[in-house]
Parts: C-alpha cells; structure tokens; sequence
C-alpha cells in the first residue's frame, strides 16, 4: 500500500493543473498569475489613487507651464553640457549655459498675480444659423493696486479670440464686444475666459481660468408654417378610427337600445318616429399624434447642403406640431430626439451629426413604426438617392389607417407632390417651399 502525504497530494496537484472536469484549476499557472495580479491591483490602488492626486495637485501645474519649445530647449542645455564634459567642447558647454539662462529669464515672465474680475456675458445662447450671436466680456481690476496691459484669450470652438486689456486702475472696468459667425449648425463652447502670461521666446506660459465655458446652440434654419398648410390632421379633436364606441365626438350611426347603454345618447327624434329606443353610435377617436423619421445616412444625400436641408425641413414640421399642442417623436438612426418642448427638439437637432451606416432610411421607418404605434401621421425626411422602391418599402411599415408622407430633398428640384400607392411624396428644392407642398399634401 502507499502511503499519501499532504504533501505528496499538493505535488500531485501541482503536476496535474487541471480538475477532473478538465478545467484549470486554482493552482494551474495561469489562475494563479490572475489571482497574483488582481490581489496586486487591489493592494496598489489606494497608492495609485494617491500619486496620481498628488500629481495632479501639485506636479502637473508646473509641468504644464513649460510649452514644447521649452522642453526642447531645456533638453538641449542639458544634452550639450553632457557633451561638452564628456570631449572638452567649451562652445558646448557656452551654449548649454546660454540656453538654460533664457529658460530662466523666462521663469520672470511668468510670475506674479493678477486679480481680475471677469463677466462672459452671451446676449443668447440659442440662435439659428444666420443670425447675430453676440457677447461682451468685462474685466474689472479687483486689486489695490494699477495692473500692467495684459492679454485675455477665449476660445471659441475651434478658434481663439485675443483681447489685449490696456494698464487698469484699480476698480477700473474694461469691456469688450464680440461676434460669432453663425454660417453653419453646430454647438459651440465658447469660454473659459482665461489670461495668459508668457515670456517673449514663449518658452513658458501660465493660463489662469476665469469663466466657465458655455454652450452657444446654432438651431437648424426653420421657417414659419400656417396652420392651414401644416399638411397636419385638421380636425380639432382627433383622427377618427374604424372601432366603433358608444361615447365620443365623432357621430357614426343609431343602433337599439341595449340596457346599460347612457340615456343621454338616446335620440328621441328617432325613438318618437320609430317607437323603439335608438341610440348615437360614435367613431372613436384619437389625438393627432405626428412622428417624423429623419434619415441621418448620408449615403442618401447628394451634398451637405441636401443633409443640412433635411434637417431644417424636419426641425420646421416638428416645430409647427409643437405650436400646436400636438404629441410629437422624432427618430433618427441613432436613437429618438427629445421633443417635450420646442426648445429641447432644436437642442437634439443641433446635436445631430450625419455619417454613412449600413441603416437605411426603410430601416428606420421599420423602427419607427414599432416605437411609434400610436402614431396618426407619419413623415419620412429622406435624401435624394433614396429610391421609389425604397419608399414604398418604408410605406409599408406603417400600420393601415397612419397617414404616411415623405419628405424628398433634392437642391434646386421644384416643389412637386406625387404618390406612390397611398404614400404622398413631397419633393423639396428649397426650405422656403415647405409651407406650398405641405399645403399642396394638405389639399
């Protein structure tokens, strides 16, 4: 017989890895480095934590002072005095001492406090593409004592603004105006105001912060539709349905009496001439509710200025629906915009990038009709590449009964109105002829 060992079982063990189902088990090498490394990672985090706030408290805003320049010639000094021991170059080491004296002389520009009181001030910061966004920035000098010309920077976007602030006494005001184009829709971050202090070398450069950034929204161009050619539903209360109801506004037809019925919906006209108990049968009815699929593919779009275009036409029918008080969705392929107010509606529409993906502009009405079931009136905002057989699929979607219209962009096209079985096709060159085709679908 032998004899088995604690020992003897663990070497055991060791030599066969893997547990009788085939598995690694705890002492294969493998689960053991993984065991070793999270252990590490939960022992050295708290440090890490640690170095890294203290990094970022205290090293990184020194480091950050010194631009690429500086670096570059901090490197050299060191690099030629490096070499001018190691051969004997006096003129290595003439100029390492020549170069790290000018990084020196920079650490003068750049020190000292200054004490500004500064206001950002946005006229708006919702505006649509085309119009005036303006805004001022007043600096006030906050100190006991006169402060020498200086200079503020605000970016905004992708671009910077310079405005040189002349010698201030103390509690002396310094204000300045400024406008930002306003070409194309975007948002824009405009801010933090902040003061720079340079040498002349830019070697080193400290910024101080003064103002929080703030976003300026550049709303897609929308224009005004009446009532009367919103193409919307035009009945007050609602759509009428085929389901039958014995209360609502839309009158159907008189039926017998059955007990239970309401006999205020008895129509004694009828009773008196038939003598039998009549009563008003009623349409149901539904609240106009309007959704709008708005394709964000550019594959189906021929040009920027067709996207850009497609987006206005759908923010202007979104807009009107809300003027109206009427339920509104706007889905695109990336996932539906918020529309509890106008206000929230042009925000997401603003926020909308387009790009080429594999959904179409018919998977997204597919989408739509499983997200919007209610829906009563459905617009579909496409390109111009997207074909009549790839409308009619879109069209197919929609549940019998939903009205379905699709808005066709083509720049420079006339406004026209076709169908195609019972989907209504607008086609639309120019964001002012929305209100004539809407009114020519409303016809």
């Amino acid at each position: 017989m032998s004899s088995s060992t604690p020992l003897t079982r663990l070497a055991d063990r060791l030599k066969r890895p893997f547990s009788g189902d085939g598995k690694a088990s705890r002492l294969h090498p493998a689960a053991m480095w993984s065991e070793a490394v999270s252990t590490a990672g939960l022992v050295l985090a708290p440090a890490w934590s640690k170095v890294r706030e203290l990094w970022l408290t205290y090293a990184w805003p020194v480091l950050s002072v010194v631009s690429v320049l500086g670096w570059s010639v901090l490197a050299a000094s060191i690099l030629l005095w490096s070499v001018g021991q190691a051969y004997g170059w006096q003129e290595a080491k003439a100029a390492a001492v020549a170069a790290f004296v000018l990084f020196v002389l920079a650490v003068g520009f750049i020190l000292g406090r200054s004490s500004y009181g500064v206001v950002l001030d946005l006229a708006r910061t919702r505006v649509a593409v085309g119009d005036s966004a303006v805004g001022s920035i007043a600096v006030s000098n906050t100190s006991a004592r006169p402060l020498l010309p200086a200079a503020l920077e605000l970016p905004v976007g992708a671009a910077t603004a310079v405005f040189h602030l002349p010698r201030m006494k103390p509690q002396q005001v310094h204000e300045d105006l400024f406008t930002i184009p306003t070409a194309r829709r975007a948002v824009i971050v405009v801010g933090p105001v902040r003061s720079v202090r340079a040498d002349p070398l830019h070697l080193l450069r400290r910024q101080v912060l003064w103002t929080e950034p703030e976003d300026l929204y550049v709303h897609p161009r929308t224009v005004a539709l009446a009532g009367s050619a919103a193409g919307f539903i035009r009945d007050l209360e609602g759509m009428p349905t085929t389901d039958l109801s014995s209360a609502d506004v839309s009158f159907h037809a008189l039926r017998d009496y059955v007990p239970g019925d309401d006999r205020r919906h008895i129509h004694w006209k009828t009773t008196a001439r038939t003598n039998k108990l009549m009563v008003r049968q009623f349409e149901e009815t539904r609240r106009a509710h309007l959704a709008i699929s708005l394709s964000i593919n550019t594959d189906e779009y021929d040009s920027e200025h067709e996207f850009e275009l497609a987006v206005s036409a759908a923010a202007s029918i979104g807009r009107q629906a809300i003027r109206e008080q009427r339920e509104l969705d706007v889905l695109t392929q990336k996932g539906p915009l918020r529309c509890e107010t106008g206000r929230n509606m042009l925000d997401d529409m603003t926020r909308i990038v387009g790009s080429p993906m594999r959904k179409t502009a018919v998977d997204l009405a597919r989408t739509l009709a499983d997200t919007v079931p209610n829906a009563s009136v459905v617009f579909f905002v496409v390109g111009s590449r997207v074909t009549p057989a790839q409308l009619r699929s879109a069209a197919a979607s929609v549940p019998p009964g939903v009205r379905s219209l699709a808005v066709r962009l083509e720049t420079g096209a006339a406004p026209a109105r076709a169908n195609i079985a019972d989907l209504t096709v607008l086609t639309l060159g120019d964001l002012s002829d929305l209100a004539i085709i809407l009114r020519k679908a409303a016809a």
